[in-house]
């Protein structure tokens, strides 16, 4: 056997090691919460030894980094739908679509966002993560608002960078109040409402 196909066999072993690793750790977070999950529960799930363990991950912190990007992702994949309305109703019904889509996510994904909730609230380094995801959705949603007053949809003399915070701190407080369990109203009520206040202080 060459060289390269042993780099390929370890390499492979050491993707699948870290897959193992990455259930485990979901599992413990979500049977034990943020504070009380260890580590060493993790790797004894995933039965594989803790310097193997330690090669790939810090600590539970880092494992919940990689879970919580890996969420988040499917999250951003709603604020990537493509924006390019020709008139205020069809940015109203993409925004809707997006608004919609982003509270049924936290919805599906309430148990592991409260396992988030916890960290953000505990550790540091999991609340700079969360600042750092935010922004990235702020800077697309930008992008977005930028584009609809390049075209003439919006209103020109509002700050963009300042709309797109303010919005996406409006979705961020429902996804949390759904995560919370909090929120008694249908996601479609709350999307349908938030929607049409933002679109009618931004669109002409």
């Amino acid at each position: 056997m060459n060289q390269s196909n042993i780099e390929d066999k370890r390499h492979l072993r050491s993707m699948m090691t870290r897959q193992k690793l990455l259930e485990a750790a979901r599992e413990v977070f979500l049977e034990e919460g943020f504070q009380k999950a260890t580590i060493s529960q993790m790797i004894k799930k995933a039965n594989i030894g803790y310097g193997t363990a330690y090669v790939h991950f810090e600590g539970k912190e880092d494992l919940l980094i990689v879970l919580m990007e890996d969420v988040m992702e499917r999250f951003y994949e709603i604020a990537e739908i493509s924006f390019l309305p020709k008139s205020k109703q069809e940015a109203k019904d993409i925004i809707y679509k997006q608004a919609k889509s982003f509270l049924l996510m936290a919805e599906a994904e309430r148990d592991m966002m409260q396992v988030f909730e916890q960290a953000i609230g505990v550790s540091s380094l999991i609340s700079d993560k969360w600042k750092a995801i935010r922004e990235k959705f702020i800077q697309r949603i930008s992008k977005d608002v930028f584009y609809a007053q390049q075209n003439g949809l919006a209103r020109a003399e509002l700050k963009h960078e300042i709309v797109a915070r303010g919005w996406f701190f409006t979705n961020e407080m429902y996804l949390w109040e759904i995560v919370r369990n909090e929120h008694h109203r249908s996601v479609e009520e709350v999307a349908n409402t938030i929607t049409s206040i933002y679109t009618r202080g931004l669109y002409i």
